[in-house]
């Protein structure tokens, strides 16, 4: 690995509350990644929802920052964005100068993502959606198609963000998604 790299690319990983966003970046990054992670105190009762996501009790108030080197001139930078709507003033400045974006969905959940879809399109950035599996879904990818309301041209896959090819995977198929568009005459 080389110290320094010509070009860096941009992909930012986003969801809802404790949807995975800081797993799947630790799973996939080359370096030990920056991480926001903090103490949930008494203060976000009441504010943070932890209904569905068992025992959490840190959450990201920054952001993640991983690193995945792809050749001797390209480096790959993640940044994992936080959840909570009290964080969402960041997403303007996580979005700004990325490739595209993943959309991580808790199926248990899925109205959780529901901002982060919303701003993706407004800002016109490309996106893939993963749904996150905690245990055995209730729910096939087709139906949480429907429930977010994805045009067919949406890729959407599952994933482990806990296990670094399943979440390999996710990017690989961003990048793909990207390429696609490109040919097609999109972004």
């Amino acid at each position: 690995m080389r110290s320094t790299a010509a070009d860096g690319l941009k992909i930012v990983v986003i969801g809802g509350f404790a949807v995975g966003k800081t797993t799947l970046v630790r799973s996939v990054s080359e370096i030990r990644p920056l991480e926001t992670e903090e103490t949930m105190t008494v203060a976000s009762v009441g504010v943070d929802s932890t209904a569905g996501v068992g025992a959490k009790t840190t959450t990201t108030v920054a952001f993640d920052f991983g690193r995945i080197t792809l050749n001797e001139r390209m480096v790959l930078y993640l940044f994992g964005a936080p959840g909570q709507e009290r964080f969402w003033f960041i997403w303007d400045q996580l979005f700004s100068g990325c490739l595209g974006a993943v959309v991580l969905v808790d199926s248990r959940r899925v109205a959780d993502c529901w901002y982060a879809l919303d701003r993706l399109e407004e800002q016109g950035t490309p996106f893939v959606v993963a749904r996150n599996n905690f245990g055995v879904p209730k729910h096939t990818l087709e139906q949480v198609r429907e429930a977010l309301d994805l045009p067919a041209d949406v890729p959407m896959l599952d994933c482990d963000a806990r296990d670094r090819d399943s979440s390999a995977r996710v990017l690989v198929r961003l990048v793909e998604h990207l390429r696609e568009l490109s040919l097609a005459g999109g972004r």
